[in-house]
């Protein structure tokens, strides 16, 4: 799967999210790439609305994960901005989400990309021309396969 599409507005990203939210299965895992203000929350907001989770979703920055149970599929929603290390990351329980069998996504997954599981969804949010339009591309990466 690999999708590229133009969002323009926070609204629109949180609708195309929801959108995608609906292929999302038990144990996959999605992770958001991009800068400061690209809309990785407000991407996080429409995919937890897809998976039918009706509560407020913010950005875990300070408590590195909140968990989002109610919906199709528990979501486990990590911020790993202030991640610099193996033992940090360790220390937040990251790998033992992942085998939960609910669904992790995680936003600056820059700072975590050499211990992404072998198959997970790669979502680059970028804004290439500076003002209310968001390029996201979408990639399955599956490294699961010989």
């Amino acid at each position: 799967m690999n999708t590229v599409y133009i969002s323009k507005s926070a609204a629109d990203t949180e609708k195309f999210a929801a959108e995608f939210a609906g292929n999302i299965k038990s144990g996959d895992t999605v992770a958001l790439f991009g800068g400061l203000g690209v809309g990785k929350t407000a991407f996080c907001r429409g995919f937890a609305k897809g998976l039918g989770y009706a509560g407020e979703v913010t950005s875990p920055t300070f408590a590195i994960v909140h968990e989002y149970a109610g919906g199709r599929l528990n979501i486990y929603h990590f911020d790993m901005y202030r991640i610099e290390s193996f033992d940090e990351l360790y220390s937040t329980g990251y790998f033992e989400y992942l085998e939960s069998g609910g669904v992790v996504i995680t936003e600056w997954s820059e700072n975590i990309e050499n211990v992404l599981p072998k198959r997970y969804y790669r979502i680059e949010i970028s804004n290439p021309e500076q003002n209310d339009k968001r390029k996201i591309e979408i990639e399955l990466i599956d490294n699961t396969v010989c």
